[in-house]
């Protein structure tokens, strides 16, 4: 399916396909790529031109860290990574065991064994980023969330990465990048 984008390019986009990552690199890493990275369902029913750009985002993240590049994430991720893999594994399910009404409501509340294989994958994601990269702090407080309300009316991006946006700002340290194939973070 062909997307027709009116994108206004406000970034300084790099392609990572003709980029080499320094030792002095700061790389904010984006959900995505950690999903990609930590959590091989998301993966199995993609055609082949499709993985091969994930491999390249994956090979650029192992060769960031190998230069020593510093690799963080913001304490947001967790909460999608945990909204991604419960909501792939709720397809699987219904999917493979042809439940196709099963709510995800009800699948988290009424089938602890497959709750209880979702908190796994969760944890073992986590604890992936977490011995990769470094957390950029940021609290999401009124200051935080007014910020991110105020960049909404200018930049086309969605609610968690408005706040990542705003991790980015508040580290103060140095140029941050942004690891992502979120086209959004361009605008």
């Amino acid at each position: 399916m062909a997307v027709n984008l009116n994108l206004s390019v406000r970034a300084d986009v790099i392609d990572i396909n003709g980029d080499t990552p320094c030792k002095d690199d700061i790389f904010l890493v984006d959900t995505n790529i950690w999903l990609w990275y930590t959590y091989a369902n998301l993966t199995t029913d993609l055609d082949a031109i499709r993985l091969a750009e994930i491999n390249t985002y994956l090979d650029y993240l192992v060769e960031a860290d190998s230069v020593g590049a510093t690799l963080t994430y913001s304490g947001l991720l967790m909460t999608e990574l945990a909204s991604v893999i419960e909501r792939t594994e709720w397809e699987i399910y219904k999917k493979d065991n042809r439940k196709s009404s099963l709510g995800k409501k009800e699948y988290r509340h009424n089938l602890p064994v497959e709750r209880a294989n979702v908190v796994k994958l969760v944890e073992s994601a986590w604890s992936q980023v977490r011995e990769f990269a470094i957390l950029v702090d940021v609290t999401v407080n009124e200051q935080t969330t007014d910020a991110a309300l105020k960049r909404f009316q200018s930049q086309t991006l969605d609610g968690y990465d408005l706040l990542h946006l705003e991790a980015i700002s508040r580290a103060g340290t140095g140029q941050i990048k942004v690891m992502t194939d979120d086209y959004d973070f361009c605008t």
